[in-house]
């Protein structure tokens, strides 16, 4: 599955309920089925600059590094930009943040 198709699942089951989500989180229903804008940090790319791992915002493709990386694109996106919610784009991860709630968005137990 590309990355665009694995955001597309990831924000369809969380619509569905399938993952869970902080109770008094509403970002999560503004939540679109878009994919990564590109395959890297897109500020770093362009500065040279390194990631240690990425993030993709769910209400605009956008692509940034994480708070572990030097730069945290990702989250400067989301305070400059007022996109809640990030997506992991690691490998195996199937997580979400939301910045407003400070809270993870996560696949239920079963």
């Amino acid at each position: 599955m590309n990355d665009a198709a694995i955001v597309h699942d990831a924000v369809r089951r969380v619509k569905a309920g399938e993952l869970k989500r902080p109770t008094n989180c509403i970002h999560v229903d503004q939540l679109l089925e878009i994919g990564p804008n590109t395959v890297g940090c897109e500020d770093c790319l362009r500065t040279g600059d390194k990631w240690v791992h990425l993030r993709v915002c769910l209400t605009c493709g956008y692509v940034g590094c994480c708070n572990s990386s030097p730069n945290k694109h990702a989250s400067r996106h989301a305070k400059e930009a007022g996109h809640p919610v990030v997506m992991s784009m690691e490998g195996g991860e199937e997580w979400m943040w939301c910045y407003v709630d400070e809270d993870f968005i996560v696949p239920r137990r079963r």
